[in-house]
């Protein structure tokens, strides 16, 4: 069974970024996957059900927490991992992010190598 990654995000630095500190586990035969809004990204969850998601917060067509409350509430799927990703680190936000099913928080600039080790203890890599 292939592993997926998908990677959410409208700026294209980003996804670049993250893309660039996952793609060592490629090697290891994960999928990395992208959209670059959350209309996009709800998509690509139907067709490729990702086992992790890198989902920002401030998008544009459905944010992150609308994304995520889709998944985790709307459609059940809590075998999806999803680390929220924002440039705000305020707890209010934080807790709208854990209510609608959020299973962690990182908050931008955010350290390559923490990106890379958080996916292989999500992955079990």
């Amino acid at each position: 069974m292939c592993l997926k990654i998908l990677i959410v995000d409208d700026e294209p630095n980003i996804r670049i970024l993250l893309e660039q500190a996952l793609e060592d586990l490629e090697d290891e035969g994960v999928e990395l996957l992208m959209a670059q809004n959350g209309l996009e990204a709800l998509e690509v969850v139907e067709e490729e059900h990702p086992n992790l998601i890198f989902l920002d917060v401030m998008m544009p067509k459905k944010n992150g927490l609308e994304v995520c409350k889709t998944i985790k509430k709307d459609w059940n799927k809590t075998d999806i991992y999803i680390i929220m990703l924002t440039a705000k680190g305020q707890e209010l936000e934080k807790k709208e992010g854990f209510a609608v099913g959020a299973d962690f928080y990182m908050t931008k600039p955010f350290r390559p190598k923490e990106i890379v080790s958080k996916a292989r203890s999500v992955l079990d890599l």
